[in-house]
Order: C-alpha cells, then sequence, then structure tokens
C-alpha cells in the first residue's frame, strides 16, 4: 500500500513536493507510479521509476516534474516545479507493472494539490 502526501496551495510558477511512503521495500516493487486526475478528466500518468531507479515522465510535466526515490525511506517523491492552474488535481501514487503502467495496487485518498493565486 502507498501513501501520497504532500500537497496543498499553491500560487502558480511555485514548487511542490509529494511524497509516497511505501509499507514496504522498494526494492520489492516493480515499480512506482504518479497519478493525477483533475475534475471531470481522466487519471493520468504523470512519472514512473522502477526498482532500480529507470525513470520516465509524461510529455505533459517533462522539464517541470521530477521522479526519485529515498530507498533508505521507502519513499518516491514528485518534485513540482513551475507549477501552472492546470496542474490542479488530486495527485496519487500506486505500485505500476511495468516502465509504464498499468496501475497494479489499490487507489488511496491521494493528495489534492491547487494552483491558484
Amino acid at each position: 500500500q502507498l501513501q501520497a502526501s504532500g500537497g496543498g496551495l499553491v500560487q502558480p510558477g511555485g514548487s511542490l513536493r509529494l511524497s509516497c511512503a511505501a509499507s514496504r521495500s522498494l526494492f520489492s516493487i516493480n515499480a512506482v507510479g504518479w497519478y493525477r486526475q483533475a475534475p471531470g478528466k481522466q487519471r493520468e500518468l504523470l512519472a514512473t521509476i522502477t526498482s532500480i531507479g529507470i525513470t520516465n515522465h509524461a510529455d505533459s510535466v517533462k522539464g517541470r516534474f521530477t521522479i526519485s526515490r529515498d530507498n533508505a525511506k521507502n519513499t518516491v517523491y514528485l518534485q513540482m516545479n513551475s507549477l501552472k492552474s492546470e496542474d490542479t488535481a488530486v495527485y496519487y501514487c500506486n505500485t505500476v507493472a511495468g516502465i509504464w503502467g498499468p496501475p497494479t495496487g489499490s487507489w488511496g485518498q491521494g493528495t489534492q494539490v491547487t494552483v491558484s493565486s
């Protein structure tokens, strides 16, 4: 089970770092992905990181968002920079089957990110 946290209200152009805490070693997980879902839209995969640290990012966030991991803390992060109003969404993390999904675990509550002035 993964639990996302770290969301909040941020101004356009600002930054936020989300955390995804795992209840077991990240080395036992094939890959972890960050997703988001905006109101009225489908859930979107943003970035993934494998057990050996290979990362992939969606074109929509490439250059602004960065996924990383801290194995000692069993935590995966999503650093979000240059935030825009369209980044407003509920953000989730989940285990994924491969380098680019599909999700394999249950969905947690997610964490709300609101970008607004």
